[in-house]
């Protein structure tokens, strides 16, 4: 059975070229909403987080009808650390739409992704966007995607490609890069012609490929998946299987059952070969798990995930104001969330350790982690990170640790600055070339050496550098890298911060905090040049005198203090600290708090 009247693709491309706002576009000339409808920017990053920071972190389903044929759209992630999403949506699809910025040309991630598309043997819809953009150029960004097909081995094929120009923030395509269309008319076109519609035997006993889990606190966990083989029904008997996991099949019912119209769930009564599903009743579904007729059992192979590369512990709070400002502050609590969330993110692992109440997370990269705790952040949880820690391996009696391709582009007289840090963080120089009056390099380093350099790498190139990184495997151990070169501010008591105090503490380096804030013995406030640690005491007010003026005190001026993100926090902390993580505030905090034990402490560890 072919389903002519059908079409699923997924949208890739590098962080920040379009997808989601190609996805806006088409949604509107489809006819999804009223022509009077005020309609947000980016309707599909619907998360709070995705538009703060404008980049999709979640896989998302929609479709669009045109000429009678529904059109499944999937809009993927662009950054690297996200593209677990990315593997294991492109099971779901027939073809993919290749998004490349007309200015910047195909990016590290455009390779990565596109590599899993060919894998698969997915056909592919070239979409050169930003053809308006000043500064574009189409000829050489065709070519650079020709050259990047041929280096993914594409088949012929895929080699055959067509392009689509469009402008998606106008809304606008067309087949000749030379001519300005009026609509997405060719693009939707192009979809029907190249992509294949979805073939399978509805007369065959069930399959469906679970490719996605949603969470609702009233049904439980909702699954998403393509059907592959037969039609299901709501309400209908099923039997839950797993490619990889070896446990025994059980019977389950399916419940609630929708389809994707538009940017909504539908609910729907039957559907069959090619359809994305989501339903409910299954409490136990998670990602990778086959969906078969209760008399037929038979699992679909499932693309195995890459592995983490790197982790955190996560802990309880047990600062001295623990329990203050989170709503959710107990080992059950973080337990039970951060379990939670490994039900829909298939790239997060989390370990038990010997102690209740400390969790070990391991994620794809920095941002993965730290998108996870910013979002329990905002839930009202209330924790302590430990510093990132890279996971290595022994392969074949060899500790081996993981490289990062980095990929940067910036101006000539940075190059200089840039290759001195990459050394130092043991970056070994692959690729330089000359672009203009700007340099393109490509290093290959540990992951670890990547840890705090974001921040200093835009300071060195006075915020003009561009670094893109992508995963590249495994190599044996490269040696010890010194990270952070400074050392802390230590508050010595329990108070409030008041500005004499703090005027004498900026004499020893820079500080972290305003006058009127908390803190307490043992919290990191500041820091300084020098590769140690000095305890200040910024609660200390001026002692009065008959002698002293009422306004004396007015002439004291503070520096600004340097406050981090969260993402800055997390890179910045030493393994001696811990990060302390509220609803409201974020602190940087010795494991230790007591300074006589603190340095006993330090003074074992030297011998």
């Amino acid at each position: 059975m072919i389903r002519e009247d059908l079409r699923n693709i997924a949208i890739i491309a590098h962080v920040d070229h379009g997808k989601t706002t190609l996805v806006d576009a088409m949604l509107k000339q489809s006819g999804v909403f009223r022509k009077n409808q005020i309609v947000a920017e980016r309707i599909m990053d619907s998360n709070d987080l995705e538009r703060e920071k404008g980049i999709t972190i979640l896989a998302k389903n929609a479709s669009v009808r045109y000429k009678n044929t529904k059109i499944n759209i999937i809009d993927t992630p662009g950054h690297a650390d996200f593209s677990g999403e990315v593997e294991r949506v492109l099971k779901m699809v027939d073809g993919v739409l290749l998004l490349v910025d007309a200015f910047e040309g195909p990016m590290p991630q455009t390779r990565f992704v596109l590599s899993k598309a060919l894998e698969l043997n997915h056909k592919v819809i070239i979409v050169v966007n930003k053809v308006d953009r000043e500064g574009a150029d189409i000829e050489k960004t065709e070519n650079d995607v020709l050259e990047l097909l041929m280096e993914l081995q594409a088949n012929d094929t895929q080699l055959d490609s067509p392009y689509v120009f469009c402008s998606a923030k106008e809304g606008i395509a067309s087949l000749n890069s030379g001519l300005k269309g009026t609509d997405l008319s060719p693009l939707f076109d192009t979809i029907l012609k190249h992509i294949n519609p979805p073939k399978g035997d509805d007369d065959k006993p069930l399959q469906v490929l679970i490719s996605s889990i949603d969470y609702n606190d009233y049904v439980g966990r909702i699954a998403i998946g393509r059907i592959e083989r037969g039609r299901i029904k709501a309400n209908s008997d099923v039997a839950v299987v797993n490619f990889h996991n070896p446990k025994e099949p059980y019977k389950a019912k399916v419940t609630n059952m929708y389809g994707f119209e538009g940017v909504k769930r539908e609910p729907i009564e039957d559907a069959y070969v090619g359809d994305i599903i989501s339903f409910s009743g299954i409490p136990d579904i998670s990602i990778g798990d086959t969906i078969c007729d209760s008399e037929f059992i038979e699992a679909i192979e499932f693309a195995k995930i890459s592995l983490p590369t790197i982790e955190m512990t996560f802990s309880v709070n047990d600062s001295p104001f623990a329990g203050r400002e989170g709503k959710f502050v107990t080992s059950r609590h973080l337990r039970e969330r951060l379990f939670r969330e490994t039900l829909k993110d298939v790239s997060l692992k989390v370990k038990e350790t010997e102690l209740a109440e400390a969790f070990i997370v391991m994620g794809r990269g920095e941002m993965h982690l730290s998108i996870l705790v910013e979002t329990m952040k905002r839930e009202g949880y209330e924790f302590q990170l430990s510093t990132p820690r890279v996971l290595y391996r022994v392969i074949e009696g060899v500790r081996q640790e993981p490289i990062e391709h980095v990929y940067i582009d910036v101006p000539s007289d940075c190059v200089g600055s840039v290759c001195e840090k990459m050394g130092r963080r043991k970056g070994e120089m692959i690729c330089m070339n000359l672009s203009g009056i700007r340099m393109k390099m490509e290093f290959l380093v540990p992951a670890r050496g990547l840890f705090g350099y974001r921040n200093e790498f835009l300071t060195d190139t006075a915020g003009e550098g561009i670094m893109n990184t992508l995963y590249e495997g495994y190599a044996p151990y490269k040696g010890e890298i010194e990270y952070r070169s400074n050392g802390s501010l230590i508050a010595f008591e329990t108070g409030t911060a008041v500005t004499y105090g703090l005027y004498n503490a900026q004499e020893r380096g820079v500080l972290f905090i305003n006058p009127g804030e908390e803190v307490y013995a043992g919290m990191v406030v500041g820091e300084t040049p020098k590769d140690e640690d000095i305890t200040v005491n910024i609660c200390k007010k001026k002692h009065v005198t008959n002698m002293r003026a009422s306004g004396s005190d007015e002439a004291l001026r503070l520096s600004p203090p340097k406050k981090m993100s969260l993402e800055q926090a997390m890179e910045y902390i030493k393994d001696d600290e811990l990060l302390e993580i509220t609803p409201v505030s974020m602190r940087i905090r010795k494991k230790i708090l007591d300074p006589v034990i603190r340095m006993r402490s330090r003074l074992k560890d030297k011998q």
